[in-house]
């Protein structure tokens, strides 16, 4: 008897172990069959998006567009005002607060560690990426714009500049912790100093990551609406840093919901080239990165 069971228990591990394997390859199935569901549906929404916007908003696009100010309904205003703006008000943004997220970044990976200190400002950074733009709207407006008294495109990009310093942080922390620590000693045994490290072999091995960071911050700030309704306002026409400044964001929310056909074509032209611009920066950054 103790010979027949015996004989019986292979096959009862086999039939076991099939029985295992057709349930993994069907949970494998069901997974793979949500994922790509949930792909399909994310790509449909993303493509009915850029074709309203391309509907809608390519009949707009014209040389008038891109060379004339802002003006009265049916007076044939274009949007050259707000470009600049926009242009002015992001780059700005974007140069002052990408070299300081850098700077945190690089602290929060290679110096700060599991110190009280890394811990407080990792805690604050993550705070700010996940705070509702209009608060940071808000505190440039006490900070900035009532103090000196009025509107302006320089507390825009102060605004901004707040948005963009998070996104930085937490993608250069993310990215020089994913470097080898052997490539960090070999370059110390070579006698290089530790910030000569991780400036010449850090960054240069994390550069896509980095870059990609500080594309991602441009993306979210050219679109962002309700911090500049707290700093520069809007314009009507050209104006400098330090009086009220348009920009296309702010354009696009009051013509938006405008009576006045015209304007409404020039909203949705706006958001058109909103998207056209970020998706050229994209673009353009990873072609030159593949050629480095």
């Amino acid at each position: 008897m103790s010979s027949t069971i015996l004989a019986e228990m292979p096959r009862a591990d086999a039939k076991t172990a099939a029985g295992l394997g057709r349930r993994r390859r069907n949970a494998d199935r069901l997974a793979r069959a949500f994922a790509v569901l949930a792909t399909l549906v994310a790509l449909a929404f993303l493509a009915s998006i850029l074709i309203t916007l391309l509907y809608l908003g390519v009949p707009g696009i014209s040389l008038h567009l891109f060379t004339t100010i802002t003006k009265a309904p049916g007076s044939q205003g274009g949007l050259a005002n707000a470009i600049v703006g926009s242009i002015v008000q992001a780059g700005l943004g974007t140069l002052i607060g990408t070299p300081i997220g850098l700077m945190v970044g690089t602290y929060l990976a290679e110096y700060a560690g599991r110190t009280k200190l890394g811990t407080a400002v990792r805690f604050v950074s993550d705070i700010l990426l996940s705070a509702p733009s209009i608060l940071i709207g808000l505190f440039i407006y006490q900070m900035v714009v009532a103090p000196l008294g009025g509107f302006s495109g320089f507390a825009g990009a102060l605004a901004l500049a707040i948005l963009v310093i998070p996104i930085v942080v937490r993608t250069t922390e993310d990215m020089l912790r994913l470097i080898p620590v052997s490539l960090r000693e070999a370059a110390i045994a070579l006698g290089a100093p530790r910030w000569k490290t991780i400036v010449f072999i850090c960054y240069r091995a994390a550069l896509d990551g980095l870059l990609t960071g500080v594309l991602l911050a441009v993306a979210r700030v050219a679109g962002e609406t309700a911090p500049l309704l707290f700093t520069s306002l809007g314009n009507s026409d050209y104006s400098g840093l330090g009086s009220a400044m348009a920009s296309l964001p702010v354009t696009i929310y009051q013509y938006a919901a405008s009576a006045f056909d015209d304007w409404v074509q020039l909203a949705w032209t706006g958001a058109l080239l909103i998207t056209i611009g970020v998706l050229a920066i994209n673009i353009v950054a990873r072609f030159v990165v593949r050629r480095r």
